[in-house]
Order: C-alpha cells, then structure tokens, then sequence
C-alpha cells in the first residue's frame, strides 16, 4: 500500500470515527446520570437525518436553516422520549427500563416507517461538503476533513458546559447521587431532561453529517449506527465522555484500515465491532477510561 493510499484510508477512518464519537456520547452522557442505556438513541439519529432532509427537499428551506432546525427538534425528541419513556418508570427495576427503551426504539422506527416510508430516500448533497480537494495525490472530500473539526469544537463546548456551568456542576451531582442532589436543591427531573437533549442535539449533528457522508437514509438506518455507537462508548468507558471519543475514533479507524489490509473481509466489516467489543469485555471490562462504579439502587 503506498503512502498516500495509506493517508486517504486514515482520513476516511478519522472521519467515520468523528460520526461514532458524536454519537456515542448521547449513550454515555445518560448512563454516567441514569446508568440506563438509551437504546432508542440510533433511533433518534435517525430521526434527525429525516428532519433534515425534510426541511430542505420538502420545506425548501436553505441547508443551514434546516440543519439547524432539525437539531433543535432532534433535541426536543430526545426530551419527548424521556419525559414519556423514562420518566415514569426511572423507580421501577433496571429491566423494566430496559424493555421501555427497546419498546421507544421499536415505536421510533416504526412510526418513521409510517411516516415517511420503507423506501430509502437520498440525502440533499451540497456542494460545500460535497467538493474535493487535492492533497497531493490524493483527492479527499470537504466533509472528510470537517467531520472530525466539528467534533472535536462540540467536545470542547460539552467538556465546558459540564465543567464551567451551573447545568454542569447539576449533571455531574446527579450523575454523582440523584438523592442527595435533590436534597441540595438540583432539578433533578430538569437536569435529566437537559442531558438527554444535549445527547440527541450532538446525535443529530452526526446524523447530518452521516446523511450527507451516505446518502442513502431509511427508517432502519440507525439501528447498525446505533449499537456500533453503544459499543464505542463501551470502548472508551461507558459514563466517561473522553472515553466515548477515542473509543468513536478506535472502532472508525480500525474498521476502515480492516478493508484496507484485508479487502476479502469486507463482509465482516460490522462484525469487527461486536469482536473488539468482546475483547475489551474480557481483557477490561470497564473500557479504556472507565472506573468501577456500583449500581444505584
């Protein structure tokens, strides 16, 4: 493989490993509060990539405000799904929850197959993104190059926000003790809703770009997404935010230089992912960044 062959792979790597990241991070913001998986959180990625194919190929209406449009609603969706699928059960027994997230993930991807049809549509491509640029001999698109920038910006203003801020210091005492947070004053309802809407707000920011990276957009398009998201966060540290990106930028990376070393394991591209996962599951069971945290009760 010759040198610039090498950099075009690692590009494409780094980028798909920014889309995992962003979206990883919504997985592990909600257990490092809940200690509950959002399963329906692919589910709501792909919702965004709908609300922003709709707002510009029915509605019209210019890419960015339709961009920005669709993350807003994204983050109102997320809220929606936690206030009716959460909320009401966050007492009851960890598998209670668990059934309410798989039911909210099947109830998303169902009533977008009702809504907007079975049939893949195409994402509107726009020339900003979609142009090349010359790298010496190699030809890479704008949006390769973009993808990781706007992740690592948005890392930078989540890490803040949670870090310098009155929301943050209330997500990371929930996250900490929900009683004892309630005790000292904390919104605990309100600061949940609040991390479930940051998490689907960056997830529709990496289904915009997925969109505008594949095309192809259907109902069922963020199941494979989705459980590869989950098993970056697992990676890096489920509950740790850092962990979340490098374990995006591991699973992104390593998949694509697998196709790239061995191209006759294409068609095992996928299972790649749930085969890092058992290792790190064997050899460190709490990821990369992770700690050993107790189940609240």
């Amino acid at each position: 493989m010759t040198l610039d062959l090498f950099l075009q792979h690692l590009t494409n790597g780094i980028s798909l490993g920014s889309l995992y990241a962003l979206i990883a991070i919504g997985y592990t913001m909600v257990y490092g509060i809940l200690r509950l998986i959002n399963f329906a959180h692919g589910d709501i990625f792909m919702m965004s990539v709908y609300f922003a194919f709709f707002g510009v190929a029915t509605f019209g209406m210019p890419w960015y405000a339709a961009f920005l449009l669709a993350i807003l609603l994204t983050g109102a969706l997320g809220i929606l799904v936690e206030r009716t699928a959460y909320k009401p059960i966050r007492e009851a027994p960890k598998i209670s929850i668990l059934i309410s997230a798989i039911g909210a993930s099947f109830l998303l991807e169902n009533l977008a197959t009702v809504i907007f049809g079975g049939r893949p549509k195409t994402f509107p491509q726009i020339e900003l993104f979609t142009k090349m640029v010359d790298v010496g001999a190699v030809r890479i698109q704008m949006l390769t190059f973009m993808i990781p920038v706007i992740t690592v910006a948005l890392l930078i203003g989540l890490l803040y926000l949670i870090n310098h801020t009155k929301s943050g210091m209330a997500m990371r005492a929930v996250s900490k003790d929900i009683e004892t947070a309630r005790l000292m004053g904390i919104d605990v309802n309100r600061t949940i809703s609040f991390t479930f809407g940051i998490g689907s707000m960056l997830a529709a920011v990496g289904g915009i770009m997925w969109g505008l990276k594949f095309p192809s957009i259907l109902p069922l398009m963020g199941v494979i997404p989705g459980l590869k998201c989950f098993i970056a966060a697992v990676i890096g540290g489920i509950g740790n935010i850092k962990g979340a990106v490098y374990g995006g930028f591991i699973l992104g990376v390593g998949e694509i230089m697998l196709i790239a070393f061995l191209p006759e394991l294409t068609g095992y591209r996928d299972a790649f992912a749930f085969i890092l996962l058992i290792v790190i599951l064997l050899f460190r069971p709490t990821g990369i960044m992770g700690e050993k945290i107790s189940e609240k009760v």
